[in-house]
């Protein structure tokens, strides 16, 4: 795993007095509330907690994983690779688990995972999160809705790519972009051009041209920042679609009899 790591919270240099404990980060998981606190405690003890730096790769595609990984904070890029071809699958952001699937079949992982922005995760060794999957209910349960969650998102992706045309996809893009940084008039782009384009179904000439178009609904592109000169316009053009657009929440259902 070729990670570049920052002191573990706890340890030395780690300024361990300011930082909560793995077992209260974890309690901190909406999608683990109905997980006792005994599981959460035993999760605990397994966990490393580390800050990784933006850049970082937390792992390659065809490892096979040797940590479940939660991440706590930060965002995360998973990119499928061929040869020197790079394109971005999603982002990944708190408080998901990094390709679980993997994990729970000891099976290779199918992307890379970059860190975008500086990620807060707790690793916890692959064995004993089966384990603990294995022996709790309430924590399978709460994976099981973890890991619906993202076939859900990847079937969005999927109705976005067969179902808009490209100028489409781009400007829903862009206006979901906007819609989550409310009320500011100017963010940036959160990935490469390259990348954005290849997980919007397209070349980067392509998406380029699209972006220079903008113009003509209310947006203004300029390198990696992106300008709402007609909000009004834009949301004319271009209507969000839940069954595609919207988040998807990771709703684990509740134990019999908890």
């Amino acid at each position: 795993m070729n990670v570049a790591i920052g002191p573990r919270v706890g340890d030395p240099g780690g300024n361990a007095g300011a930082e909560p404990s793995a077992a209260e980060l974890l309690g901190r998981i909406p999608w683990l509330r109905h997980v006792p606190p005994a599981t959460i405690a035993r999760l605990a003890r397994q966990a490393v907690l580390h800050r990784v730096p933006a850049g970082s790769i937390l792992f390659e595609q065809s490892e096979t994983p040797t940590f479940a990984q939660w991440l706590l904070a930060g965002a995360v890029a998973l990119v499928g690779v061929v040869g020197a071809n790079e394109v971005a699958i999603e982002t990944v952001l708190p408080f998901d688990l990094l390709l679980p699937a993997a994990v729970l079949n000891r099976q290779p992982y199918l992307s890379r995972a970059r860190v975008l922005e500086e990620a807060h995760l707790a690793l916890i060794p692959a064995d004993a999160f089966r384990d603990e999957v294995v022996r709790d209910h309430a924590l399978c349960l709460a994976v099981l809705a973890s890991q619906a969650a993202q076939f859900r998102r990847q079937v969005k992706q999927l109705k976005n790519l067969k179902l808009r045309p490209a100028e489409e996809r781009v400007g829903c893009y862009l206006l979901a972009l906007v819609e989550r940084h409310a009320p500011a008039t100017a963010i940036r782009l959160p990935l490469e051009k390259r990348l954005i384009a290849g997980q919007l179904g397209m070349t980067r000439e392509t998406f380029s041209r699209t972006l220079a178009a903008m113009a003509r609904h209310g947006l203004r592109v300029a390198g990696d920042t992106v300008e709402v000169t007609d909000a009004a316009a834009l949301r004319a053009r271009f209507r969000l679609d839940p069954l595609i657009d919207a988040p998807e929440p990771v709703e684990p259902m509740a134990p019999s009899g908890g």
